[in-house]
């Protein structure tokens, strides 16, 4: 009794149990296998970036650490500075995400601690998750064009505190409430720097350290 031949407009999928993969699934898995490289090798670029800094970051410590052959490493980029731009450019996205979570309109009837509190958890607890995210947006050799998204995004920052401040400053001119949006801003930048050189219990300490502080700048601004 002969086989059943195989499908002809299809040779690698003979039918029944057992079937080889098919040319379609093939490329399916080999996707998922390089995005799984490709987060690997992104996942030890943000650990050499935050232990030597982005300048002194090379990629074959990158590799290094990933555990990979430069070559391989070569496959998904073709230097240090596509790595870069790769993560930062997940960050950010991930990042405008937390700025909606964290800057979501409030009731003006909530507490100023509360609001300020809210707020400063959510981007804490960002950058603590991801702190390559300050080494790269903040290092002195930033690639040209994540230095433009950064400015993208600051400004983006700016505009959402200041749609924050509004309902706590009805009556404040807006150039005034842009004024102290961007002091907000400012001050969350210098405790974050303070909070990321610090863990454990003495981390939570600037944390409240730093809401404390954006408490009092604003509570003598806000109209009862």
């Amino acid at each position: 009794m002969s086989e059943k031949p195989e499908n002809p407009e299809n040779p690698e999928k003979p039918d029944g149990p057992g079937k080889r993969r098919t040319a379609d699934e093939r490329p399916v898995r080999r996707q998922a296998r390089g995005e799984r490289r490709i987060a690997q090798l992104l996942e030890a670029a943000a650990s050499v970036f935050c232990t030597t800094g982005y300048t002194a970051a090379s990629t074959n410590a990158i590799a290094r650490e990933a555990g990979v052959s430069p070559g391989t490493l070569y496959q998904f980029f073709p230097n240090k500075e596509a790595i870069a731009i790769e993560l930062g450019d997940r960050l950010m996205h991930e990042m405008r995400d937390a700025y909606g979570e964290a800057l979501a309109p409030v009731d003006p009837a909530t507490p100023l601690e509360e609001a300020v509190a809210a707020a400063v958890d959510r981007f804490i607890d960002f950058n603590c998750r991801h702190p390559v995210f300050f080494t790269l947006m903040h290092g002195p050799d930033v690639p040209g064009r994540m230095a433009e998204q950064h400015d993208a995004l600051h400004a983006t920052l700016i505009a959402r505190v200041e749609a924050l401040l509004g309902p706590f400053l009805p009556d404040t001119p807006a150039a005034d409430v842009r004024r102290t949006a961007q002091v907000c801003v400012g001050i969350y930048k210098a405790g974050l720097e303070l909070v990321l050189a610090h863990e454990g219990a003495e981390r939570e300490a600037y944390v409240r350290e730093l809401k404390n502080v954006l408490v009092r700048y604003l509570a003598p601004l806000i109209v009862d």
